[in-house]
């Protein structure tokens, strides 16, 4: 099993924030499945979840003011 390190685990729920609104506890993620998503950067890992899960983007429908839109 893979240890999941905790700077990689902080900049991931950041960008699960940022991306969804939830946070991997929110998601019901355990340690497996977050290992299968840690040899990705977080960012692209909050992503390749979303994506597997199909989760909502939090910007999808009404982009906040200020940022652009990022595919």
């Amino acid at each position: 099993m893979t240890k999941i390190d905790a700077e990689w685990l902080k900049a991931f729920d950041e960008a699960m924030l940022g991306l969804f609104a939830i946070d991997h506890s929110d998601a019901g993620m355990d340690e497996f499945l977050l290992g299968c998503y840690a040899d990705l950067p977080p960012r692209e890992a909050a992503l390749a979840f979303g994506d597997d899960y199909d989760l909502d983007r939090d910007d999808a429908l009404w982009p906040r003011l200020g940022l652009e839109r990022q595919s």
